[in-house]
């Protein structure tokens, strides 16, 4: 069986990497949220080319943003201007820097084939393998994605930057997305359309705080624990012993994505609150489930909202949509009945693995860098009380897993 447990751990090593780290920045810019808001862009970019008729290689580009993370891990000193100075300058030294990065990560990547892919990427990247022609146009998509997540940070810390500090590296943002104005939705959200007002509503998710009642290191984000969730999600996917549909490994990143988007309208409530009584949680899901269909529906696009909503409805059960309507299955259905696209599956279970998952590791290494309190102690104790060995989810022992992530 593949082993993800180590490669884990490497990732949450991107809620500590600081960026813009030579401005003034008004509030906490780190890796994790940067790679969230850029795959929220390339939802909503993608859903646009696709709704006009155009083929996105979905797969392609999740595995992209898990791979660029892992690399900004590695090379989190180097600025990314620097980096394309030496790939313009001095080729044969940035294929030497990109052969190192892949060596950093062999001791993590236990799965032959995950590596092969990444080291595919890697040199999609530096132009030493091309990338395939039904792929390009979702390069483009996640390029500008990337690109435009970029110019919206700028956009923030302007308000406390002196001109002098960001207009060169405005310029070139700016520069560098005209390359990409053929895409139909980065020219809405350049102009502030719909799209941009429903992107401005998921961004309060990035100034949200977890365990907003301790302290703790690193702080980390409602939208970046959400994109670390879906890491963790598409990992553990392929350790569960099922050979899953190309619609469901979308299925399962992108809920995994979204799974917090009502706290965008409503906050966190933290969990003891919603179960201070028996009846609470039901009564917190109809609330939330009312706000988002008042506040956050009509900011989506016709094309991409019922998908939106299914993610989000009954966001940990495993289930699948048949005529419009969700239902309810177990792991052994989707894996021998409803797993294909027609079926729109998704592993529900997983998702809530990989929320628990990433909230222990949210307390447990606080508490390993000598940041505790009775909050994160109990909030350890609880997840790893209610993962004992032999609990198994969607084809991985829980107890196994927390216990070897917390070794």
């Amino acid at each position: 069986m593949k082993n993800y447990s180590k490669l884990i751990l490497k990732m949450f090593e991107a809620f500590s990497i600081e960026r813009w780290n030579d401005l003034i920045r008004p509030f906490d810019l780190v890796e994790m949220d940067k790679a969230a808001e850029k795959m929220v862009l390339a939802y909503i970019i993608g859903k646009f080319e696709e709704d006009a008729g155009h083929k996105i290689n979905w797969n392609w580009m999740i595995n992209a943003s898990l791979f660029d993370l892992l690399k900004k891990i590695a090379l989190c000193d180097i600025k990314a201007p620097v980096q394309d100075l030496i790939k313009a300058e001095y080729p044969a030294e940035f294929l030497r820097l990109n052969e190192w990065v892949l060596n950093q990560y062999k001791p993590y990547i236990e799965d032959k084939e995950f590596f092969s892919q990444f080291t595919i990427y890697i040199g999609q990247k530096a132009q030493s393998i091309p990338i395939p022609q039904e792929d390009l146009l979702t390069s483009r998509v996640y390029a500008a994605a990337h690109r435009y997540s970029t110019m919206r940070e700028l956009q923030m810390l302007k308000l406390v930057n002196e001109q002098e500090r960001y207009e060169k590296i405005e310029k070139e943002l700016n520069a560098s997305l005209a390359k990409y104005s053929e895409l139909r939705g980065l020219q809405l959200l350049l102009t502030k359309q719909r799209p941009f007002e429903f992107l401005l509503k998921i961004e309060q998710l990035r100034f949200q705080r977890r365990w907003n009642q301790t302290p703790r290191v690193p702080y980390t984000s409602v939208l970046g624990h959400c994109f670390f969730v879906a890491a963790i999600t598409t990992l553990l996917q392929k350790e569960c012993g099922a050979e899953m549909c190309q619609k469901r490994i979308y299925n399962n990143f992108f809920s995994a994505l979204f799974h917090d988007l009502p706290e965008a309208v409503t906050r966190d409530i933290i969990s003891p609150v919603k179960q201070a009584t028996d009846a609470l949680p039901q009564i917190v899901k109809r609330i939330e489930d009312e706000i988002v269909g008042r506040e956050l529906v009509p900011l989506m696009e016709d094309f991409y909202s019922a998908e939106l909503m299914y993610w989000t409805s009954d966001e940990f059960e495993n289930r699948i949509l048949v005529d419009g309507k969700a239902s309810a299955v177990t792991f052994e259905d989707l894996n021998k009945k409803y797993n294909s696209a027609e079926f729109s599956p998704v592993d529900g279970k997983l998702v809530r693995l990989a929320d628990h998952l990433s909230a222990l590791l949210e307390a447990d290494i606080s508490i390993k860098h000598g940041i505790t309190s009775e909050h994160l102690q109990s909030g350890r104790s609880n997840m790893l009380k209610s993962h004992p060995r032999g609990t198994v989810i969607n084809g991985i022992d829980s107890g196994v897993l927390f216990e070897e992530i917390t070794a």
